[in-house]
């Protein structure tokens, strides 16, 4: 039996207890290698070559991620749960504009790492809804509270910020894809910062 085909024939199975610590390393080890695949070889990587590369066997893959979706969205948690780490002290920063710009860059290179795989783990209901609501969330908040210390445009919106973010996205990943040479995002997001600041 293949990791492929016991994904598929494996039943639904009722709630986790708590796993071992041997468990919890398979499952860590799977997840982090799965990221690594999907990114390079799409959502239809072989999951047969993740177990493999994990140093574990097909049965253990199918017990953590009965299919292939299961995986996907263990995938999509652990970038949520990386956006989310990244977000957490920036929301609590004492300059509003700065951790706005350092915001901003994170997110050009959180988006642009898994543009790739953004119709496989953005496109279902429950990992968009998940996703987009850390990152319009996030940069929703310090965006007020860059306008409240008077830092940026009081006429500035949410949306027009993510607009150009995803023009900067947009630019980076292309330069990127055809390996020419570009600004960097520090750069584009300096320039657009600059753009709405008051000062």
């Amino acid at each position: 039996m293949t990791a492929e085909t016991a994904a598929q024939d494996a039943p639904d199975r009722p709630s986790r207890r708590p796993m071992r610590a041997d468990a919890r390393r398979n499952y860590e080890r799977l997840v982090e290698v799965a990221t690594e695949s999907f990114l390079a070889n799409g959502p239809n990587a072989s999951l047969d070559e993740i177990a493999k590369r994990a140093g574990v066997g097909p049965g253990t893959l199918y017990r953590h991620f009965p299919t292939r979706d299961d995986l996907l969205d263990a995938v999509c948690a652990r970038w949520v749960d990386t956006v989310a780490a990244d977000a957490r002290p920036l929301l609590e920063a004492t300059e509003p504009a700065a951790a706005l710009r350092e915001w901003l860059v994170k997110l050009v290179d959180h988006v642009g790492e898994f543009k790739g795989l953004a119709s496989a783990l953005l496109l279902s209901g429950d990992r968009k809804h998940e996703t987009a609501g850390v990152l319009h969330h996030t940069s929703e908040e310090l965006i007020e509270r860059a306008k409240a210390s008077g830092e940026i445009r009081p006429d500035v919106t949410v949306t027009e910020v993510m607009q150009l973010t995803s023009g900067v996205t947009y630019a980076c990943g292309s330069a990127k894809q055809m390996n020419k040479p570009g600004s960097s995002p520090e750069r584009l997001i300096g320039l657009i910062m600059d753009g709405i600041s008051t000062r």
